[in-house]
């Protein structure tokens, strides 16, 4: 029987990931010709050519592809074991580690952990602020035990080394200043809009997220201004400065809210709107290791984060006076 050394395995599969001996030997906190050299000894071991030259780089040969998937299913019950041993030593007492981006933790992992400290007060959720790649690659290296993403930027259902649980389609409302000749046209549609000055982040999800649901409608945004925070976005709104698409979630986190977080109708000269005949969204997931998901503090985790996702109030749709 060839021998399946774990420490080796791990080896390649990051060498797959990240492309690089160099890379791999960065990340693992190892020289690179130690990295190498476990991996000769893991080819030697099973008694096959796991690596071939590729110009300047090395490439996996079918082979090691062949390896790696039994590799998964490994590592995969190897999580299963742990989540079993976690149950059986701690109960319901224990610490889950929660990786989410930042309107995630107002509108879902904050009520998550309120109902848990009822629920299961032995059990203790510590959250980290992260967005999608970062929240996965703490994932991947264990630093945190979920991450929550927007689906758009997390690895594929294909992924072995996640397992996948939807959680929310995140309505877009479209925030204009009160004052605006369309804040209190009937039946507005995104589309209305394609003429008007857009407010979104320079970079990264959201101006992914708005230069495609503007797309969807048949135009493509002008951005007048950038920017990534929401309260920033609702204040330049207010002022007349442009329109913008603002996440269902982000108002659940007081975003537009007066004190205690209530709406107060003409407070901050802002028209929100839903858009009825062509709602754009945004799907919220949360991932785990696969096998993991099991273990009985990430699943009531999950089951906590799902009920605080159902419970996400519906559009309260508003036109304020300038």
């Amino acid at each position: 029987m060839a021998d399946w050394d774990l420490k080796k395995l791990r080896i390649l599969r990051t060498l797959q990931e990240l492309g690089t001996v160099t890379a791999t030997a960065e990340a693992l906190h190892m020289t690179p010709s130690a990295v190498s050299q476990q991996l000769t000894g893991l080819a030697k071991a099973l008694g096959v050519t796991l690596l071939e030259a590729h110009g300047r780089r090395v490439r996996l040969t079918d082979a090691a592809q062949l390896v790696l998937r039994h590799a998964e299913a490994v590592f995969a019950q190897l999580e299963r074991a742990d989540a079993e041993l976690l149950g059986y030593l701690q109960g319901e007492a224990g610490q889950v580690r929660v990786g989410a981006f930042s309107t995630a933790i107002p509108a879902l992992v904050v009520p998550a952990v309120q109902e848990l400290r009822r629920s299961h007060p032995g059990l203790s959720v510590a959250v980290r602020e992260a967005e999608a790649e970062a929240a996965y690659e703490l994932l991947a290296e264990g630093s945190v035990d979920l991450a929550l993403s927007l689906a758009a930027h997390a690895p594929t259902p294909r992924d072995p080394k996640f397992s996948r649980v939807s959680l929310l389609a995140d309505p877009l409302d479209v925030a204009l200043p009160a004052g605006h000749p369309l804040a209190a046209e009937p039946g507005l549609r995104l589309a209305d809009l394609a003429g008007e000055p857009w407010i979104f982040g320079s970079s990264g999800p959201w101006s992914q997220i708005t230069t495609t649901a503007c797309e969807n409608a048949g135009f493509v945004p002008e951005q007048a201004h950038a920017a990534a925070d929401w309260s920033a976005i609702w204040a330049m709104v207010a002022a007349g400065m442009g329109v913008a698409l603002v996440p269902r979630m982000a108002r659940a986190g007081g975003v537009g809210a007066g004190r205690e977080g209530r709406r107060e109708r003409g407070s901050d000269g802002v028209a929100l709107r839903v858009l009825h005949a062509d709602q754009p969204r945004r799907h919220v997931i949360a991932a785990a290791r696969r096998g993991s998901e099991g273990a009985p503090g990430p699943a009531r985790v999950l089951a906590a984060l799902r009920q605080a996702a159902a419970a996400q109030p519906p559009g309260e749709e508003t036109v304020q006076s300038s």
